[in-house]
């Protein structure tokens, strides 16, 4: 009750309290309360004559108060964003500063509450003292404007991060759970939506509008996602840093755009995640981007290897890494010779040392190793040329020789690198998730077991498992045989599954998918490795138990199996379309 007549008594407009306190202490009510109805309604002559008419028809007086005080708080409202679009700006902010002081008092009284909260959407800058107010108050502060709030945020940077802070891990959780889904495919992966549709997502969007145009509320989001980027080493919180500033180059806010260093190497970046391919213009563009950064601004860089750390950034140089090596190979160039790739491999580099140069606040681009050029991805090379040779060799016409075999053995170097090398094992990587989607068995299963250890283990990392699982399924008919299982289960998966939860999560999905394919008794085998321990976490209990029921009701009943269906009956003749 005290709510609905907050404010009024400073004012000197009688409340509720008042009128207990008159009828109270006089002798007779009903002149008590006529008195009280001529001072405090609607003081309009013409309107006293037509009251009784409304109460012939039995509309109650509070009824029409109500409808009239409804009406004016919209006309008032619709009047304060008038007054906030015309005259001198000086003015107009005067008359709003003006009607804020006078209506502030009655901001508690729910009636009026959104008149006052309209004022302060539409002042920039909301006195201080009030801002207090309202930030002390719980209900206030819920039921004001964004726009009133980013005012409160900019000078409150923990109230601003415990708002942030629950729409950071629901995007974690969002990502780790398209990585994580039951639906395998080759076509729709962590990587098919475009960096538009990306951005459109409800995370992002929140958070672009709590930033507004405010340059200072978009630096403390900077600041959170670098802090938990360090903290977690998770590189989602790259991607919502390039989809951030790109969801504000949507709205064409230059107020930020223009003062974000890296905002025109994110939108050419952007253009190319778009096409999965960083083509020969915007390479240039991109270098001259990294090129251009002066001496005394190489902080930059440490932004720049954030955005460039983004996985769906790192999968569009990756996926041009490996398009570059066939092109020379047909070309009969060697990498070193190649600007475009040496470019890619620049990028990725300083992708991948994103978290190094952050943590150690050492921003200089970091040095390619030159054997990575000159050794490893001519080695790769060799493996397309050794897949070109075997597939000419099957098509000759077979002498007494006899079938030439598919090489099997694999460079010791090779091993070493992705072991030792992350732009090696990053490029390496890609490559085996190239052959797999080319349905090609034979290549696959000669590099897999360079996969067992690599660096930092990437191989055994979500998004690699994730592309993975989703191209194995084209490989779906190789499922039925003993070799291929055994090499890919018990010779990779199976290797890293006790000490990797997220593995057995993995081959669990994927079995879930393709249990029909393998044959039973390994089937069997790999149900018994699989079977979780108390240690395992739900999401791991959760699909092994779907599998056991997928099985389950793919075993034939013990009816079935005893009794053969009676085929005593006639087949009934169907008369041909012809003989009819």
């Amino acid at each position: 009750q005290a709510a609905m007549y907050a404010g009024l008594q400073e004012l000197g407009v009688a409340n509720g309290e008042d009128l207990k306190e008159t009828l109270t202490n006089c002798t007779e009510p009903l002149k008590a309360i006529e008195q009280f109805q001529t001072e405090n309604g609607v003081l309009l002559p013409s309107l006293q004559s037509a009251l009784p008419f409304l109460d012939l028809h039995g509309t109650p007086r509070l009824e029409f108060h109500q409808s009239v005080f409804d009406e004016l708080r919209e006309k008032l409202l619709e009047r304060v964003s008038a007054i906030a679009l015309e005259g001198k700006v000086e003015e107009r902010y005067k008359k709003l500063e003006d009607l804020l002081e006078k209506s502030f008092s009655l901001v508690k009284m729910p009636s009026i509450q959104p008149v006052v909260m309209c004022v302060m959407k539409h002042l920039p800058k909301v006195p201080e003292k009030k801002l207090k107010l309202v930030m002390a108050d719980k209900d206030l502060y819920k039921a004001c404007a964004v726009e009133v709030k980013r005012q409160i945020w900019q000078d409150n940077q923990a109230l601003f991060g415990d708002e942030v802070s629950p729409l950071l891990k629901q995007y974690i959780l969002e990502k780790e759970n398209i990585l994580f889904s039951n639906d395998i495919s080759v076509l729709h992966n962590f990587f098919s939506p475009s960096p538009k549709t990306r951005r459109q997502g409800e995370v992002v969007q929140k958070l672009t509008q709590m930033i507004g145009k405010n340059v200072k509320l978009y630096d403390m989001v900077l600041q959170f996602l670098r802090t938990l980027f360090l903290r977690t080493r998770n590189v989602h919180y790259c991607t919502l840093r390039a989809e951030l500033l790109m969801s504000l180059h949507d709205l064409e806010i230059s107020e930020i755009c223009t003062v974000d260093p890296c905002h025109k190497f994110t939108w050419c970046l952007d253009a190319c995640i778009r096409e999965k391919f960083v083509d020969n213009k915007r390479a240039r563009e991109l270098q001259g981007f990294l090129d251009g950064v002066k001496k005394g601004q190489e902080q930059v860089l440490g932004d720049l290897s954030m955005i460039l750390c983004d996985p769906f950034a790192i999968n569009t140089l990756a996926l041009s890494t490996i398009r570059h090596l066939q092109d020379l190979v047909e070309q009969d160039t060697l990498p070193r010779e190649s600007p475009d790739l040496l470019l890619l491999l620049r990028m990725l580099s300083l992708g991948q040392g994103a978290w190094d140069m952050i943590d150690s606040q050492v921003f200089k681009e970091p040095k390619m190793e030159a054997e990575l050029i000159t050794k490893f991805l001519p080695m790769l090379m060799s493996f397309v040329v050794d897949d070109r040779t075997f597939n000419v060799d099957q098509k000759l016409p077979s002498e007494e020789k006899g079938p030439i075999p598919y090489p099997s053995t694999i460079p010791e170097a090779f091993t070493k690198f992705l072991q030792e090398n992350r732009i090696a094992c990053e490029v390496g990587l890609y490559y085996i998730l190239h052959i797999t989607k080319q349905r090609n068995k034979n290549a696959f299963l000669r590099l897999l077991p360079a996969l067992v250890e690599t660096f930092s283990d990437l191989a055994f990392s979500d998004i690699f498992l994730h592309l993975l699982t989703g191209n194995l399924t084209l490989l779906g008919e190789e499922f039925a045989l003993e070799e291929f299982c055994t090499s890919l289960f018990d010779g990779f998966f199976l290797t890293a599954c006790s000490r990797k939860e997220n593995v057995h999560r993995h081959v669990l999905r994927l079995l879930l998918h393709l249990h029909h394919k393998v044959a039973p008794a390994k089937l069997e085998s790999l149900q018994k490795a699989l079977e979780p321990t108390k240690q395992s976490g739900e999401a791991v209990k959760e699909l092994y138990n779907q599998l056991t029921e997928k099985l389950e009701l793919r075993k034939p009943s013990p009816a079935e199996v005893t009794e053969t269906p009676s085929m005593e009956l006639p087949l009934p003749t169907v008369p041909t379309p012809a003989s009819r």
